[in-house]
Order: structure tokens, then sequence, then C-alpha cells
């Protein structure tokens, strides 16, 4: 039984997933494949991630490699409502909804899991934490599952260290062929475009300060300094912070950067960056934005507490006037801004971040019963393979080594 907004709304959806799959030709391979081998026949994939267009081609490959697909997102407001539609038209089930408030989110977590999921796809790891706690009697049936993001893998390594986790994990964040290139480039293209296509406003000329410098803040930075911006970094990791400094950006706490900036992006995967302590500092028609996987980065509660005066500015903009006379913005709630202000990363990236997501799965599938209930890296083997057909769909050639090369290096 899906839980979708509106049925009627499928065409527009399938339009959605027919222009991705389009560019999307590493998963369009496995797809073929998959239709062969069917590597997954008979099993449970439920499944969470942003349900968007993308994620939508990457549940119909599984299905096709024989899956029962149990879908929901991973956030309410970066679920396209039309391509909800699309998959359940397709017979695949789906429990989704744009806009759900939180009780209703759980229970479309809930509904993926209640039929007993076999392989498990997560983004954040809410099905994890779920399966760990209210469906503990459906884990004996768990091969496994994959983790998409870095706050995922981070609470993956918080459960394996308190003895709790119960099943084998991938850690697809951690796999080179989807964070450099999907965390880097895509966060650093889909945060942009959420911002601009938001706000309507030039980039050129302002000072932008971004909150975390891991491969993603990287990914940002790069994009504003392509922009025209000027750029502050906050870190807590001093090695991060001193990488920032000789790529060439200003560096310095929040504390000061507040006073300083246009635009606020933070980008750490943790709680509590920007806070009640820094609103009174912003400027008169600073904005503030969030690309981290929860909306805890900004302490929008202690914001709207604070403020005399809220309005919607725009559309996803709310304005917050503080009672030093001042007004701030905020996009998209503090939720992902790249994916509840825009469409998510570029189709091109995704190819590369999916193929590794259904690699893995297919990894899980081939070694059922063989592997710890642990966090897991991507073998090595599967990053290449994904790195060679992109650089074939590329129509990129590279050097072989010669065995002279191999035997000098011991490889």
């Amino acid at each position: 039984m899906n839980e979708i907004f509106d049925m009627a709304l499928a065409p527009e959806g399938e339009r959605k997933i027919e222009w991705v799959r389009r560019n999307m030709p590493i998963l369009r391979g496995i797809e073929e494949e998959f239709s062969g081998t069917r590597p997954f026949a008979g099993l449970n994939i439920a499944l969470s991630v942003h349900l968007e267009a993308k994620t939508a081609y990457l549940c119909r490959v599984l299905a096709i490699g024989g899956a029962n697909m149990f879908v929901t997102g991973s956030n309410p407001l970066s679920t396209q409502d039309d391509v909800a539609a699309a998959l359940a038209a397709g017979c695949i089930e789906v429990h989704a909804v744009h806009g759900a408030p939180p009780e209703t989110y759980r229970r479309h977590l809930e509904a993926v899991l209640e039929p007993g999921p076999n392989i498990i796809i997560d983004d954040g790891g809410e099905l994890t934490e779920l399966m760990h706690t209210k469906y503990e009697g459906l884990i004996p049936g768990v091969i496994g599952g994959c983790e998409e993001t870095t706050t995922g893998i981070s609470r993956l390594w918080k459960m394996h260290r308190a003895g709790t986790l119960r099943y084998p994990m991938m850690t697809v964040n951690d796999a080179d062929c989807k964070h450099l290139f999907d965390n880097r480039y895509g966060t650093g293209q889909s945060v942009w475009d959420g911002i601009m296509r938001t706000t309507n406003l030039i980039i050129a000329g302002k000072l932008v300060v971004i909150s975390g410098y891991g491969w993603c803040g990287k990914g940002v930075a790069l994009r504003a300094k392509g922009l025209g911006a000027r750029v502050i970094i906050t870190e807590t990791d001093p090695v991060r912070a001193l990488e920032a400094v000789m790529d060439g950006y200003d560096v310095m706490p929040m504390a000061r950067a507040a006073a300083l900036g246009d635009i606020f992006i933070t980008v750490t995967g943790c709680r509590d960056v920007i806070t009640g302590a820094h609103f009174p500092r912003l400027k008169d028609g600073a904005i503030l934005c969030n690309a981290g996987h929860f909306n805890l980065e900004l302490d929008v509660a202690a914001l709207e507490q604070s403020a005399r005066r809220k309005y919607e500015a725009r559309h996803n903009i709310q304005a917050y006037e503080l009672a030093n006379g001042r007004t701030v913005f905020v996009i998209a709630e503090g939720r992902l801004v790249n994916l509840a202000a825009a469409d998510g990363h570029p189709a091109e990236i995704m190819d590369m971040s999916f193929a590794i997501q259904a690699l893995a799965a297919e990894y899980l599938a081939k070694n059922r019963g063989k592997l710890p209930a642990e966090p897991l890296r991507i073998p090595a083997s599967i990053d290449v393979d994904v790195a060679r057909r992109k650089l074939a769909a590329l129509g990129l050639e590279i050097d072989a080594m010669t065995d002279g090369q191999r035997a000098y290096l011991g490889v």
C-alpha cells in the first residue's frame, strides 16, 4: 500500500526520471547487467534516500535486479511528490510525501521496514537506528546495509564502539568515487544552485562564511570563490583549518565571522554551529543556510524564540526580525539547501555515487553470512570498476602500467 501525495503527478515524475536515466550511463550499464544476473531475486530492500529522480532511477535498477523495493525519503522537504508518484505507478512501494510532519515522516520510515528488509540503503542512519530499537526482531533477516553519508557513518561507528551494531554496513561515503566527487563537486554545485535559485541574488563580491572544511566544505568554498565571493572558513579541526589557509581562505572562529558574513553555509555534519550567541552579531540582511544532513547546524528554534517578528520574505525563505532591529534570513527552514531548495547533485555525479550503492548492495548479497557486523569500507575493486566505467562513458582512455613498473612498485 503506497502513501504518496497524488498519483496523478506520475507523468511529470516519469519525465524527470527519464531525463536523469539519460545522463547516468554507469547506472544504465549496471541496469543491463542486473536484468540478466538478478542478484537481489527474492530479497526485500528498504531504502531511505532523498526521494528525487536520481534516487528513483536507483530504485528501478535494484528492482530490475530482482529486489522487492520499499522506498521512503530521508528528508520531508527533499521528497518530490511527482517522482514518488512515478515510482508508485511502476509497482514500487513508496511511503513519502513532501513536507510531511515529523510523526508522518517517522511512520513512513517504519512502513518500509515492517515487511522485513534483507538489505537496507540508508542516508543518515535513521533506518538503521530504527532497526536496532523498534524492529530488533527483524534483524536476523538482514544481510547488511549501505550508508550514503558522512553523518550516517559517524552514527554507525558510534554504534559499533558501543557494541550495538548487529549487521554489516557498507560505508559508501568512504569510497573514493563517492566522496571525492559527490561531496566535493556535487555538493559544491548543488548548494549554490539552491542558494541562487531561491534568493535570485548575485554572489560576486559577497563575503561567504562556510562552516566545515571537509570534502563538502571544500567543494562549496571552491564554487564560492569561482563565483567571485570572498570566503571565510570556520573549523574545529586544526589540520583542516590549516588546509583552508593554504588554499587561500581566511580562517577564524564563528564568533568573529558572524559579524562579517553576507551568506553563511554550515556543512559540518555536527550540531549548534550557528546559535543564539551568534544571531545578534549578524549583519542586517544576512542569509543563513545549511548543507549538513540534519537541520541541527543552525539553531532555528533559538532564532524563532529571540525574533520579535517572523515572516516569509520569499518562497522558501523565512525572515526573522531581531530585537536589535536587524533582519536575517533562513533558507529552507535550515534543512539541506541543495535538496530542500533545489534538485540535489547533478545526475552525472550521482551516477557514480549510486553505482557504488548498487554494486555495494550486490556485494552484500553475494557475501551473505560472510561479513562481520561492523562498518565496512567499499572494496577497492568496486571503486576502480566505477572509475573505469565513468572514464569509458566520457570516452577517455588512460595508460596501463608495464610489467616493469609493476615490479618496481611491488604491485
